[in-house]
C-alpha cells in the first residue's frame, strides 16, 4: 500500500472509531427490604422504575461518568471491594449493548439500551435484605 493510500485509509477510520465512543452514566444503588420506605433524592428520576421492585429503601452509593469505547472494559466500585465491569459490545444507531460482569461472582449479563433510556440491573445477590444494583444510562 502506498503512503498516500495508507494516510487516506487512516483518515477515514479515525471518525469511525471516534463515533464508537459512548458517554455513560453509571450509578450504584442499594436496595433494602428493611426500614421505612424511602428513595434517595439523587434517585428521583428512577422512582417509577424502583417502585416496581421488591425493595422499599433506595440509596445511591456510587456514581461514575464513563466514556466507553468498543470492546473496552471499565470498572465501577461496589461497597465491600467488589467491582462491576462494563464492556461496550455494540453500538447500532441509537442503541447500545453492554456486557455487565462481576468477576468475583462469575456472573455476566448483556444489557441493550436505547438513547435517552436507562436500565436498573441487580448485580449482587440479596444478603440480609440488601442487594446492589447498577443503573446504566447511555448518552445521558
Amino acid at each position: 500500500m502506498t503512503r498516500l493510500a495508507a494516510t487516506c485509509l487512516a483518515l477515514l477510520l479515525v471518525p469511525a472509531l471516534a463515533a464508537a465512543d459512548v458517554p455513560v452514566r453509571v450509578r450504584v444503588i442499594k436496595g433494602a427490604r428493611q426500614g421505612p420506605a424511602m428513595v434517595d433524592g439523587k434517585l428521583d428520576d428512577l422512582k417509577k422504575q424502583l417502585g416496581k421492585l421488591a425493595y422499599q429503601r433506595w440509596e445511591q452509593v456510587n456514581e461514575a461518568r464513563l466514556t466507553m469505547a468498543d470492546g473496552k472494559t471499565q470498572f465501577v466500585d461496589l461497597p465491600g471491594g467488589e467491582h462491576v465491569g462494563l464492556t461496550l459490545q455494540e453500538v447500532r444507531g441509537d442503541t447500545v449493548t453492554f456486557e455487565v460482569a462481576l468477576a468475583q461472582r462469575n456472573t455476566m449479563s448483556r444489557l441493550t439500551i436505547e438513547k435517552g433510556k436507562r436500565i436498573v440491573h441487580q448485580v449482587t445477590a440479596e444478603r440480609g435484605g440488601v442487594a446492589y444494583f447498577v443503573t446504566v444510562h447511555a448518552w445521558p
